[in-house]
Formats: structure tokens, C-alpha cells, sequence
């Protein structure tokens, strides 16, 4: 089927809508979820979901928003399968007032964002502008981050459920569609429903550049060092005192540069201190401990072990604890255990013209907790570059592409079954 003449996209006027509803989310919030702005897009979802024939879509209590494609084909053993993409935006930069601005037929040229000239998109720092000569490039404009991340996704899905409700001749199983709140504070699944959802496999729509597919994480542990120093008054410390803030300071100072995040990339993990709090007699270091291969994670548990106690040797009343707690792990695991869900991705991309391409995440997705959850997730590239910064940018054409994706992917699985 030729997507290109049969179908009236509306992902980019979905896309310019949903970036001007305020959705960031709040890692300091104790609700679910974590700021009640996030279901103003939820109602809105629903709303257009119901107005294009799909009757049980609804938004929880949670924020969460589903939806059920029922199947318009003959066969009765196709699997499955639900497309996912989160509705929050990072805290990282405001979210409140996105102003998006489509600039047409990209030539190349460095773009300015208007309300900041100091915000400049260059050619030379995104290398896969490369790729967009001639596109439309979506940016905001320079005062807030765009929210491609991950409403770019967001759109695709809801475009692509408007494609196969007004295209009958596109076959496929039962779809189900999950919009999830707090992703980007790393609660993206802490609710959500998986006997709901009932799928065999999913597919988040939030990564990178076109044709990419994410079929590996970070497997990550969190980690807590405690110091517990000695206090004595500042005035008659000598010999007595043992600071816990230096104690913390120095233990940071000394960790490996090469087990750094601003020293690693590629498929090397890392140990990153992420907050430090305390006082003289008690302080606290929070780390996130990342890698490829779980083994890894208790090695690099050792070596803040190994430094602490190094550290240590020099103040001879004070002690350390260090705890760690299991946060996600590699989704890889869990993938390879189900070749064709990866397999089937990737073909997709073919049949939409596209040079597929497996890549691994520095990071962690929904996917990669809900595959731990019983139900296998691999990420596919929703166009979104630059995210989390003021020079967040998508385009056009790939957003397009990434609603062809998912349309053969529906074909793709209902073909195989």
C-alpha cells in the first residue's frame, strides 16, 4: 500500500496542538501522577479518540489513557499488540507556553529561535539535520523546550489510529494504545494496567532519529552511601572532628574519571553521583549505577565500596553504609526471548522505505519496565532530536514515516499469524 498517496496525514496538526497543553512532570510530587496538568492532554486524547470511532477509550484515575482497535481481520490467532508513547515533558526546562514554529524546506541554514537568538540549532551539533535537507523542521520558540519528547510519539499513535479507523482495507488484530504519565521522572509504569492492556507485545514510540529501533537499555541500580562523621564544636575541634561533608566531597573527588558519565559513551556503563545532602556529623550520597551487563552493576557498587574505604582510612571514627536498590534492567533480556517482535519492527521500517537500524539506549524506556512486567517492549524512533533543551526539534517527514512504521507494523503481524 502506498501510505504516501492513500493517506491524509494529520500528525503534525495533532503534533502543534498537544506541544501547547503544559504536561511536565514533577520528580518532587508524592501524587499519581505527579501533576494534575498532565490529564488535560489525557481528556484531550480521549476526546479525539472517541470522536474517530474507538468507544472504550478512557482516562484512569492514575492518568493513564487506553484504548482498544478491535480487529477488522478474518483470522483469529493474530497476536496482540499495543503501541505506547508518554504524555509528559521533561523537568528539565518549562514546558508553559510552547510556541511551535514549522520551518519549511530546510536548507541547511543554522535556525535561530526567535524569542532567544542565543538559541541556535546548527547544522554542525545535529548530525542528523544532515539527513532533512528540504523537510519541515518543528521547533519551539526558544523559550521553553518543544515536548517532541515524547508527544511526537503521542501524535504518531493517535494519527495512525485515524488511519486504520478510516481505512478498513489496512487488516490487522486487535490494537491497543497506552498513553502513560511520568515517564520522564522514571514512573512511567508505576500504574499501569497489563491485564488491561492484554497485549503480547508493544512498541513505545520514542526514540531518535528515523529508522532507528531501541532493543536494549541500561540495566540500572540506584545507590545510597550514608557517612556517619564525628561533630564537635568548630572551636575545639582539633583531633575531634570528622566532617562528613568533606568526608562526601573527597569520596566524590576520588571516584574514576573513567567511570564517569562526561567520560564514558558506546557501551560503557557508569557510576554518577546525583545529589548530596547532610552535615558535619551525617551525610548522605545518592548515586545512579548504570550498565550494559548486570553483572557490571555490582562491580561498580565495589568500586564506591573500594573509594569509601579509602577514604576512610584517614578518619578513623567514622563509618559508611552503602545500600543499593534494583531500578530497571537491560530490555534486551527479555527481547531476545521473542525474536519476532524485533524482527517484525524492522521490516516495517523496510516496507516504509526506511534503512532500519538496531541501536542501544543509554538510558532507560518505558519498554524497558513494562517488558519486565510481561510484556516485551522495543522502542521505535519517533523523530524527536535535542530533547530535554530549548532546541528541541522534529520534522515533519519523519513523523510521517514514524505513522507509516506503525501501520506496517499492524499489517506486518496480522500477515504473519
Amino acid at each position: 500500500m502506498d501510505f504516501n498517496t492513500a493517506l491524509n496525514y494529520t500528525v503534525t496538526d495533532r503534533f502543534l496542538r498537544y506541544v501547547q497543553i503544559d504536561t511536565q512532570s514533577d520528580p518532587a510530587s508524592p501524587t499519581i501522577p505527579s501533576t494534575a496538568k498532565q490529564k488535560d492532554l489525557g481528556r484531550l486524547l480521549v476526546q479525539e479518540l472517541l470522536q474517530i470511532g474507538i468507544t472504550d477509550a478512557h482516562l484512569d484515575e492514575y492518568g493513564y489513557v487506553y484504548a482498544t482497535l478491535p480487529a477488522n481481520t478474518n483470522k483469529a490467532d493474530v497476536p496482540v499488540i499495543c503501541f505506547c508513547s508518554h504524555m509528559d515533558t521533561a523537568p528539565d526546562c518549562s514546558g508553559t507556553g510552547v510556541k511551535p514554529i514549522i520551518h519549511q524546506n530546510y536548507d541547511g541554514s543554522d535556525i535561530i529561535l526567535p524569542d532567544d537568538i542565543m538559541q541556535v540549532i546548527k547544522l554542525k551539533d545535529h548530525n542528523d539535520l544532515k539527513n532533512q535537507l528540504g523537510n519541515d523542521i518543528i521547533t519551539a520558540s526558544g523559550s521553553t523546550l518543544l515536548g517532541a519528547d515524547n508527544k511526537a510519539g503521542v501524535a504518531e499513535i493517535m494519527d495512525a489510529c485515524y488511519q486504520l479507523m478510516q481505512h478498513p482495507e489496512i487488516k490487522h488484530g486487535t490494537i491497543k494504545i497506552l498513553f502513560t504519565p511520568d515517564e520522564e521522572i522514571g514512573r512511567g509504569v508505576d500504574k499501569a494496567d497489563i491485564a488491561k492492556i492484554g497485549a503480547f507485545a508493544a512498541y513505545t514510540m520514542d526514540g531518535e532519529s528515523a529508522g532507528n529501533m531501541e532493543n536494549e537499555t541500561f540495566s540500572a541500580d540506584g545507590a545510597r552511601l550514608t557517612i556517619q562523621g564525628v561533630s564537635a564544636h568548630p572551636g575545639f575541634a582539633q583531633g575531634k572532628m570528622e566532617s562528613a561533608i568533606k568526608i562526601a566531597g573527597r569520596i566524590i573527588a576520588a571516584l574514576p574519571d573513567d567511570l564517569s558519565p562526561e567520560h564514558t559513551t558506546g557501551m560503557q556503563g557508569f557510576v554518577h553521583p546525583v545529589d548530596i545532602n547532610g552535615h558535619v556529623e551525617t551525610a548522605v550520597i545518592d548515586f545512579i549505577i548504570r550498565d550494559f551487563e548486570d553483572d557490571k552493576l555490582a562491580q561498580h557498587a565495589d568500586t564506591i565500596r573500594r573509594v569509601a574505604d579509602k577514604v576512610l582510612r584517614a578518619y578513623p571514627n567514622s563509618i559508611y553504609t552503602l545500600e543499593t536498590h534494583q531500578q530497571y534492567r537491560n530490555m534486551k533480556n527479555v527481547l531476545a526471548q521473542h525474536p519476532q517482535i524485533v524482527d517484525y519492527g524492522m521490516e516495517a521500517m523496510r516496507r516504509a522505505c526506511l534503512s532500519p537500524k538496531l541501536c542501544s539506549i543509554r538510558g532507560g524506556t518505558d519498554g524497558s519496565r513494562l517488558s519486565f512486567m510481561g510484556l516485551p517492549t522495543p522502542n521505535i524512533f519517533a523523530g524527536e532530536h535535542a530533547f530535554h533543551s530549548k532546541q528541541e526539534w522534529v520534522s515533519v517527514q519523519d513523523m510521517q514515516k514514524a505513522v507509516d512504521t506503525i501501520l506496517h507494523l499492524c499489517m506486518v503481524w496480522e500477515e504473519k499469524a
